[in-house]
């Protein structure tokens, strides 16, 4: 694939995880406001999480920058939003930080991608095998939208709450009901995959697989330690 399509591949997939993130937590605002009340949080910022490296094994990360409006919409403490390469394979990289349950429960990719649009193809719960030896428990969707220059995307998801690995958001969503002292901090991870067209080498659910297993040691390691998430009123 060309690298100026590449690069038109990537921000057409950034673009449109980022605003199906925006769009679902504008419709969770109502939600109870028990879910509402900060956690005896671990607060980290942008600049934490930026600590994760640019390059992770063959994938090569770049930045890229979000309008203001999608930040405050997706409702997080802290995120970054990176696209990483690896050849003709691109990927986009979302990390979603929070404290308050309310912020990232809503954002499930079953129902805010068909929210923005998009038609709800396959979802399979995965566990993948990582460098480290230990598994990572996720979610690979697959979605289309029609029209003229059909689009189609796979998403991999997976959310830490805690310290403890999830891949769909029932762990977020039992911890949350037990009030405001149930979770300390939550975290949604999801990289996605614009298909490319026929001269694409790899299949984007088996981009988003090779990325996640790259890339999942590394994310756990910018959470908070069992030292270091103290219970902080």
């Amino acid at each position: 694939m060309p690298m100026r399509n590449l690069r038109r591949s990537s921000r057409a997939a950034l673009l449109a995880a980022i605003g199906v993130l925006g769009l679902c937590g504008l419709g969770f605002r109502a939600l109870s406001a028990e879910l509402s009340r900060p956690a005896h949080a671990v607060l980290l910022g942008n600049e934490d999480l930026a600590r994760l490296p640019m390059q992770l094994g063959d994938w090569q990360g770049r930045a890229m920058a979000l309008d203001e409006a999608l930040i405050q919409a997706t409702d997080t403490d802290a995120h970054i939003s990176r696209v990483y390469t690896n050849g003709t394979q691109s990927v986009v990289l979302f990390v979603a930080y929070g404290v308050r349950a309310r912020d990232l429960m809503p954002h499930r990719p079953e129902v805010c991608y068909p929210g923005a649009g998009w038609t709800y193809r396959t979802g399979q719960s995965e566990q993948l095998a990582l460098p480290d030896g230990t598994t990572l428990p996720c979610t690979i969707y697959r979605f289309d939208r029609g029209g003229l220059g059909q689009q189609s995307t796979a998403v991999l998801n997976y959310y830490i709450v805690d310290g403890q690995v999830s891949p769909d958001e029932s762990l977020l969503r039992s911890r949350a009901w037990r009030g405001s002292g149930g979770i300390r901090y939550m975290t949604q991870v999801q990289i996605s995959a614009m298909e490319g067209g026929p001269m694409q080498a790899v299949p984007v659910e088996q981009q988003v697989r090779d990325f996640a297993q790259a890339a999942a040691v590394a994310i756990y390691g910018l959470m908070p330690t069992p030292e270091t998430a103290e219970a902080r009123p």
